[in-house]
């Protein structure tokens, strides 16, 4: 990883990532074997500045947030090498279990049916950050950081990159995995089609008072959807879903308070709730970018969709995408296609649809669902939990899509 000083003449790469948090990132890691056996120059634009401590010894806090990682993502990170490393502050998911207040029905998930250790993964979002960054070092791709990109023009090319350092880029393939944060879509004329849900998650770490045993929850209740994540020793991700303006209430309380409205909510199946981190609060919305590909150009991760975090597949998504991009670029180079030619970027698109409009209709039709205060539909959802759970055949393929397995 090398950082650029100032030039005169614009830099002629391959592929710019802009973006390198996670997905951009990945996508750098990935590129890897075309970067060191073939010459695939890569250059990663990232606005925020890289913490200076990727050697020092990991000192997590007790607030760190997390990402629920599938067994398909842990695989894919696997085959690029950093699944080891990362694997080291993993907390596993032995088990799901799948509820709602008031109804008899549920669906559990154990990884031993599938003839697995674990359904997934638990990861501090600062740990992948960390494992990838250390990857990327070893790379002769060039890094801009800290820097934005002030000007984003087509060319016949590609497209040109004016950066805030001064420095010019002109990229055959321009990744857009900045999460739709710096207005670059807009400059670009990419709508984004967004469906509010009118929720608000409220996100924090709670530590229980036995052990978890792996077990990662989703408990749909009056007060809306709560999930937990196992994480390291007893301390567990909560997601708690509001209808938006409830929140407010939630986020006043005391923690004490607060523990004990969740304790009635999720009742005591985890144990008892007794200390609750940093409460933070994100609206929730269904964004999806109206184009994900152009000549030249790639949208990736939360600039080209952002799901409810219901069903926890955001980042495994995008980590989908992140493999069939790569893929689409080898094969390209295969024919003789640049990354940014049409037929690698159309191969790409290909290779992305189904998957990405499965798991947006699932995750959607989840929150729609069980979003819904209805007699009729109360009683049919409780007979679906209970069904699926006697079902050996459903709850497999259940869980074959949880774990990323299945697309």
């Amino acid at each position: 990883m090398s950082h650029s000083a100032s030039r005169t003449a614009p830099q002629q790469v391959d592929v710019a990532i802009i973006g390198g948090g996670l997905v951009g990132a990945s996508l750098g890691v990935a590129l890897t074997p075309a970067i060191q056996g073939q010459g695939l120059r890569v250059a990663v634009v990232e606005a925020a500045s890289l913490p200076a401590d990727l050697e020092t010894p990991w000192q997590p806090s007790f607030d760190a947030r997390a990402s629920a990682i599938s067994r398909g993502t842990a695989n894919h990170f696997a085959g690029l090498g950093v699944w080891n490393a990362m694997a080291e502050r993993g907390a596993p998911i032995r088990r799901i279990h799948v509820s709602e207040q008031g109804r008899l029905g549920a669906t559990r998930l154990r990884a031993e049916e599938f003839g697995d250790d674990a359904l997934g993964y638990v990861m501090p979002n600062a740990w992948m950050g960390r494992v990838l960054h250390r990857q990327l070092a070893e790379l002769p791709l060039d890094w801009h950081c800290p820097a934005r990109v002030e000007a984003i023009d087509a060319t016949d090319a590609g497209h040109r990159l004016t950066l805030s350092t001064g420095e010019c880029l002109e990229a055959g393939l321009t990744v857009l995995a900045d999460g739709g944060r710096s207005g670059l879509k807009e400059r670009l004329g990419i709508e984004s089609r967004e469906s509010p849900y009118e929720q608000v998650a409220v996100i924090a770490s709670v530590e229980v008072d036995r052990d978890h045993r792996g077990t990662a929850y989703e408990r749909f209740s009056s007060a809306g959807p709560i999930a937990l994540l196992p994480m390291d020793g007893q301390r567990m991700e909560l997601v708690w879903t509001f209808t938006a303006g409830a929140e407010e209430e939630a986020l006043a309380l005391s923690d004490a308070d607060f523990l004990a409205r969740l304790q009635r909510s999720f009742g005591d199946r985890a144990g008892r709730f007794r200390r609750l981190g940093k409460r933070h609060a994100y609206p929730l919305s269904l964004v999806t970018a109206s184009e994900s590909i152009r000549p030249g150009l790639a949208v990736m991760g939360n600039a080209a969709h952002a799901l409810h975090p219901v069903a926890g597949q955001g980042f495994n998504l995008a980590l989908r995408g992140v493999m069939d991009l790569v893929a689409a670029i080898e094969a390209g180079r295969v024919r003789g296609d640049a990354p940014g030619a049409m037929a690698t970027l159309n191969d790409f698109e290909a290779r992305r649809r189904g998957d990405r409009d499965n798991v947006i209709r699932f995750s959607d039709g989840l929150v729609r669902l069980f979003g819904r205060d209805h007699p009729v539909l109360s009683h049919a959802r409780a007979a679906g939990l209970i069904g699926l759970n006697l079902v050996g055949p459903l709850r497999r393929t259940l869980g074959r899509r949880a774990m990323g397995l299945e697309r």
